[in-house]
């Protein structure tokens, strides 16, 4: 049986403080317009097909932005 959360839990856990991934994170996505840049990029990304399927082109844009 799953143990109900008490009131106390519940309040600690929306203080939780933000780590500076989650803040970097943040910020990467008010300034980049993601949607924009998949529609240019998604004509030229690998469709799935024979063996191994691609990422997905969201993931693969993010990973690339951070490096």
């Amino acid at each position: 049986m799953d143990q109900q959360l008490t009131f106390a839990d519940s309040e600690f856990s929306n203080k939780r403080r933000q780590t500076r991934k989650e803040k970097f994170l943040g910020r990467m996505d008010k300034l980049i317009p993601w949607a924009r840049l998949e529609a240019v990029i998604e004509p030229h990304y690998p469709k799935a097909g024979n063996g191994r399927r691609p990422y997905p082109l969201s993931t693969m844009l993010r990973i690339h932005c951070m490096q």
